[in-house]
């Protein structure tokens, strides 16, 4: 599971699995116990989550989602010191905690109140999308890619080596 692959809809709580898409739409499916599926059309509003950032005072500009998410889980795992139902303050002195250039004036208390629910749900349904587990696993792949071209190179060499001889 990736965060490509978990969608938001405008207007409905929660957090949907991308099921497959439809002529006229995509299927989703609720990540909670209830599993309930619906047909999300073109009027239906959906986002999904690996093209969501957060707004940021710094050259960028914005913090993709899943960095946002991650430096969370970072900081504070499974003990959230807020919920989304807290007050204004306290939401956003704690993403001030975990983003310190987060835009004050274009980050509403609503988007950090989504943020709070967002984090649960992942970290209820798919705690690996958190983990270091996937960065773990982006490093390995990036190792690889890199070494490859230099295996080629050793094997080259290796059969001129042999035509000399």
């Amino acid at each position: 599971m990736e965060l490509k692959e978990i969608a938001a809809v405008t207007g409905r709580g929660g957090l949907y699995k991308i099921v497959q898409p439809t002529r006229t739409g995509v299927i989703l499916e609720s990540i909670d116990k209830a599993a309930t599926r619906l047909v999300a059309n073109g009027s239906d509003r959906i986002s999904i989550l690996n093209e969501i950032s957060v707004y940021t005072t710094d050259a960028e500009g914005s913090k993709p989602l899943e960095l946002v998410l991650k430096a969370i889980k970072t900081k504070f795992d499974s003990n959230l010191p807020v919920t989304p139902k807290s007050d204004a303050a306290e939401l956003k002195k704690f993403l001030l905690s975990v983003l310190p250039e987060y835009d004050e004036n274009r980050v509403y208390t609503s988007d950090i109140k989504k943020l709070v629910s967002w984090y649960e749900i992942i970290s209820n349904a798919y705690p690996e999308l958190l983990g270091t587990a996937n960065i773990a696993k982006e490093k390995k792949i990036a190792t690889e890619e890199s070494e490859k071209p230099a295996a080629k190179k050793k094997v080259a060499k290796a059969k001129t080596v042999k035509k000399s001889e």
